[in-house]
């Protein structure tokens, strides 16, 4: 008892920890000049200093106002693109589950098939069919992401439906909606919210992955995966703060959400023990 109090509390720490690291990266977005994003040509290519923290790139804008703009940014197309999974994987795992053998064969087979599909070049052709751009990150993300989720909701409304309150529930005249809303949704709340947090760093990665190699969002919209892009032409010329910064604060930002989904997932369904 002892020894699972104490994990918890290391837990909940853990969880406070990282979701203060997002918190602070949310205000700083918040109270930061932008005035310092403009170009500078006497402060161009500084290295890190009291004045300058993570340094300024080649055109003397500061980079650590553009490293915390563009992990805002990511963490806002992180949000809705999971979202959107999210949303997809709640349908079609519930639907698999309650409308018979045909639809969750179907919904089964769809399952397999964006599971088996490259993620990245699938995101790519995405985008560029929806038009590039935020939008085709947005959707890329969202239409890529919801398979696994969709699956565990699946076997868990599939294990729940035959529970003997959803069939008093039944023989009393209660409507399908009616039992979905009351009864089954409660109950998987917990999946899905860690299915959410556990999307996120995904999401921002994946994110971060296509602007990086062009697919992404435009060079107007601060972005991590245009830094780090960026910073690729110039590391050659000794410029090595414009790209260490932003990809350790990256790396952190999606280990802290990927900390809180595994942390909150200990926390509301601890692994059973085995005698």
């Amino acid at each position: 008892m002892e020894a699972a109090t104490n994990l918890k509390q290391k837990l909940i720490i853990s969880v406070a920890f990282s979701s203060g690291m997002i918190v602070c990266i949310l205000f700083l977005s918040m109270l930061l000049d932008g005035t310092n994003l403009l170009t500078d040509a006497t402060q161009k290519s500084q290295p890190p200093s009291l004045h300058h923290i993570f340094g300024t790139d080649w055109l003397g804008r500061d980079m650590f106002i553009r490293t915390i703009e563009g992990l805002s940014f990511s963490m806002l197309v992180g949000v809705i693109g999971s979202l959107v999974g999210v949303v997809l994987a709640i349908g079609l795992g519930v639907s698999a589950a309650m409308f018979g053998k045909k639809v969750d064969s179907f919904i089964s087979w769809l399952i397999d098939l964006f599971i088996g599909m490259p993620h990245l070049i699938f995101m790519i052709l995405i985008s560029f069919a929806v038009g590039k751009g935020a939008l085709g990150v947005i959707v890329a993300v969202g239409l890529t992401h919801w398979p696994t989720l969709a699956r565990v909701i699946r076997n868990e409304v599939d294990a729940i439906k035959s529970a003997d309150y959803i069939k008093i529930s039944k023989n009393i005249g209660k409507t399908s909606f009616y039992i979905l809303h009351k009864h089954i949704l409660p109950v998987i709340f917990p999946q899905i919210m860690i299915g959410f947090l556990l999307l996120f760093p995904h999401a921002i990665i994946h994110e971060a992955s296509m602007t990086f190699l062009g697919f992404g969002l435009s060079a107007q919209v601060p972005s991590i995966g245009l830094i780090l892009s960026e910073a690729v032409k110039h590391i050659s010329l000794g410029d090595w703060w414009l790209a260490v910064f932003p990809g350790v604060l990256l790396i952190l930002l999606v280990k802290s959400f990927d900390n809180i989904g595994e942390s909150l997932k200990l926390i509301w369904m601890p692994p059973t023990t085995k005698l």
